[in-house]
């Protein structure tokens, strides 16, 4: 009888000593930068410690919510107020993006436009939307109209960044096949790349929609519309069993808009990889997409 002998398994190699020292010293810088943060914002261990019983305070006297008051001041129709700034601000924000991104993506726009088009992206993305409105509120006057003017000109810097990215994904063979039958720039961007990219751009709006519904209801609270106004007044007066009232309204309001929207978006995803083939830049789309369920704010 004779027995077969099991090769004895290499030992796993060791990484090089470059690599180990390396690691080690993101890792020594990554804790001396937190612990040099932590400094500045003057936290103590103290503060930490009593942080979750100064909480348990505040959110105890949140309950029960009184509903019939938050009813009686209209709250539900200025969380909706909320979500039509949000709406008409992505809009806003989608219909300059879109056209401005074609002159920003790398593989169909010069040079000499598309550096300035992307710098103005950036420039938009770093205020925050609470700036803007600050800015907007003496030209437009307090209410709703300087947040949806705010919403929407941040939004363009974003939808524009992402909406780059898609038409800089693309496949370039319709383009050059319009390119190929004599059909100018306009021509290839239209029948070349636009149909290629509406999927995931259109998932964008989408989900951008939601971050603006948020938003909104934060831009309320320095008198730019919507809910966060009411939100203030109620937390000045210590009417606590409001202010649940209202936070639980504006969370059941947003948790159904993200619930619709990424129903939405699960099926523009499911279409664009039922359309597309193995070998097709579509499925780069789909995992595209895919990846933007997953993200968080």
């Amino acid at each position: 009888m004779t027995t077969t002998r099991t090769p004895a398994m290499a030992p796993r190699p060791s990484p090089p000593t470059g690599v180990a020292r390396r690691r080690i010293l993101l890792a020594l810088l990554l804790v001396i930068g937190a612990a040099w943060s932590l400094t500045g914002l003057d936290i103590t261990l103290a503060r930490v410690l009593g942080a979750p019983s100064d909480a348990w305070v505040i959110f105890r006297q949140l309950w029960p919510p009184d509903i019939d008051k938050a009813l009686d001041r209209g709250v539900v129709g200025k969380v909706f107020e909320s979500v039509y700034i949000a709406w008409v601000g992505t809009i806003i924000g989608a219909v300059i993006s879109l056209p401005l991104a074609f002159l920003a993506a790398t593989n169909v726009a010069p040079r000499w436009i598309r550096i300035p088009v992307r710098q103005m992206f950036n420039a938009i993305r770093a205020v925050p939307e609470l700036i803007v409105a600050v800015i907007f509120i003496p030209i437009t006057g307090l209410g709703p109209w300087a947040g949806t003017l705010a919403i929407g000109l941040h939004s363009v810097g974003t939808l524009g960044k992402w909406a780059t990215e898609a038409i800089e994904g693309i496949d370039t063979g319709p383009v050059e096949a319009v390119e190929a039958t004599g059909g100018r720039w306009v021509s290839g961007m239209r029948w070349g790349v636009l149909p290629q990219i509406m999927p995931i751009v259109a998932s964008f709006w989408l989900f951008r929609f939601e971050i603006n519904v948020r938003a909104s209801a934060v831009l309320g609270m320095i008198g730019a519309g919507g809910v966060g106004a009411e939100l203030v007044s109620q937390l000045m007066f210590r009417n606590f069993g409001t202010v649940g009232a209202v936070l639980g309204i504006t969370v059941l309001v947003v948790l159904t808009i993200d619930t619709l929207s990424a129903a939405v978006r699960r099926r523009i995803i499911a279409g664009v990889a039922r359309t597309s083939g193995p070998d097709t830049d579509g499925d780069r789309n789909a995992e595209a997409l895919r990846d933007l369920t997953g993200l968080r704010r």
